[in-house]
């Protein structure tokens, strides 16, 4: 168990590697390979679980090693109750996708090869506690996900993963600048040559300096997220990519933006975040209305869930920057609960998809007659999405209502809204699909879910019951490193705003230099 983070972390890239030797003709085997190999790093991840201390606020399940000693860089990796539940819901998620790609017929080897590539990088973001670490990890998701949106997507494929590429290319961009400025202002404070998040914590930089520092990291998290206005890539890549990078985009992908406003962007620059509040709290309410407001107007069902995306995780995002405990464990709660609830309306689309070969709303009418099993699924789903309660989506919007409340009651107002409107165009769409007249005679043949479409479907189901009903058995591990977490960045704050100096950004990264060179 001492090195459990990195059998979990490289038991895919281990399997991808294996792909690539195996015959590109032996189709049936390449799939229940990837599978098996994902249900085994599924199965490592799960001790996790009933291992972590939820008393213990710090890190667990550290693994230290030097790497490139001459820049200080460390193989540094752990977890705590920010991280637990993104990792565990990659592994899951990952099973779930592999299982939902067994239809798949187009360059298996290669499609295989790169989930399970995604899946590596992924995990490898969420355990990085070195900021080196974390940014190959970071740029290692993108390929992946790039090739299995240009290659396996829909008619406007490259134009989406393109488009993905460069937006997240900007942000990876201007971070790795702000990663190198920290490194340098480091060392002209004195200090070792490190990435270590933990040390890197403990510099207190001016407020004018945190600005435009974090602003830096705020852009690359922000589109990842995606923030509106920067969100424009997501309904693309949504619609265009293949049903499994549909949900692995929206269950994990968009929410290393959400986590790395938590790990690294607000407590390295607390003050910044203060005067960055009212801004990202405007910008959080503006995707919420604005992404239901456009997902209203769809015609296409993918393209309707994409947008909601875009409105839900301004939820996260509100409730992350509400700063108090009911907030953040909220915006926590609810990246854990969009992910199996969006993903799995994700997969329900391309259950749909895969029989008509269309998305388009006005192409169906009174499915519920012809496939209840599925209709009553998708009314789960539907349900979680607009959280009733009951349902997971419930708990992670009440408290992130109640973190709002009682940070902006303006903000907790428009937000109200936001939950009015999503339950307007869900519930719009789910009538336009599945009641009515059975008329269209394409759809009067139509088959209910299958066995695999159960296998896949079923556990997220449960999931949504499990979440709604019995919440604290997920909240019990977040709360104890939220609240250290608050502690710790209003205690920055505070030493930071008490700095004599205001040094400019370039005379600290010029001293760094000096030192650097010496």
């Amino acid at each position: 168990m001492d090195h459990i983070l990195s059998v979990i972390t490289f038991i895919p890239l281990v399997g991808a590697l294996i792909i690539l030797l195996m015959d590109k003709r032996a189709a049936g085997l390449i799939k229940g390979f990837a599978l098996t190999v994902s249900l085994i790093n599924f199965a490592v991840s799960l001790p996790l679980w009933w291992r972590f201390d939820s008393a213990n606020p710090g890190m667990q399940f550290v693994e230290n090693a030097p790497w490139i000693q001459s820049l200080g860089v460390n193989y540094f990796i752990g977890i705590d109750g920010i991280s637990l539940f993104l990792v565990l819901l990659t592994t899951f998620l990952t099973v779930i996708c592999l299982m939902s790609s067994w239809t798949i017929e187009k360059r298996i080897k290669e499609y295989m090869f790169f989930f399970l590539m995604l899946e590596t990088g992924m995990i490898g973001a969420l355990v990085s506690l070195d900021l080196f670490l974390f940014y190959i990890f970071w740029e290692a998701m993108l390929i992946p996900m790039y090739f299995l949106i240009g290659v396996w997507g829909g008619k406007e494929r490259i134009y989406a993963a393109v488009k993905f590429f460069i937006f997240t290319m900007v942000g990876s961009l201007l971070m790795l600048v702000a990663i190198l400025a920290l490194y340098f202002m480091n060392i002209g404070a004195g200090n070792e040559a490190t990435f270590s998040i933990i040390e890197l914590y403990k510099l207190n930089l001016a407020p004018n300096v945190q600005f435009w520092l974090f602003a830096a990291f705020c852009l690359a998290f922000a589109i990842k997220v995606p923030m509106w206005p920067v969100h424009t890539w997501l309904p693309d890549a949504h619609t265009q990519a293949p049903t499994a990078g549909s949900v692995i985009l929206a269950g994990v992908l968009l929410k290393m933006g959400t986590y790395g406003f938590l790990r690294f962007a607000m407590p390295l620059f607390p003050n910044a975040v203060e005067q960055f509040t009212p801004f990202m709290m405007t910008l959080a309410i503006i995707g919420i209305i604005y992404g239901a407001l456009v997902a209203m107007v769809q015609d296409d069902i993918k393209k309707l869930v994409a947008y909601s995306s875009v409105s839900h995780l301004g939820y996260v995002m509100l409730g992350i920057f509400a700063l108090n405990q009911q907030g953040v464990v909220g915006g926590l709660y609810q990246s854990l609960n969009h992910g199996i609830s969006t993903g799995a309306l994700f997969l329900l689309v391309g259950v749909i998809y895969e029989r008509r070969h269309t998305r388009m709303i006005k192409d169906f009418g009174g499915l519920a007659k012809q496939m209840p099993f599925y209709a009553a699924i998708f009314m789960i789903m539907t349900m979680s999405s607009i959280g009733l309660p009951g349902l997971n989506g419930f708990v992670g919007e009440f408290l992130i209502m109640l973190g709002t409340f009682l940070s902006s009651k303006i903000a907790a107002v428009f937000a109200a809204f936001g939950v009015i409107l999503a339950a307007a165009y869900m519930l719009w769409m789910y009538r336009r699909v599945f009641f009515g007249p059975l008329d269209n005679e394409e759809n009067q043949n139509l088959k209910d879910l299958n066995a695999l479409e159960w296998g896949y479907l079923l556990p997220m189901v449960i999931l949504v019951f499990w979440m709604g009903i019995y919440p604290g058995s997920f909240l019990g591990k977040m709360e104890t490193t939220v609240e250290s977490w608050l502690g710790q960045v209003s205690d920055k704050r505070i030493a930071c705003a008490q700095l004599t100096e205001k040094p400019t950004l370039a005379s600290l990264i010029a001293d760094g230099l000096d030192n650097y060179s010496r």
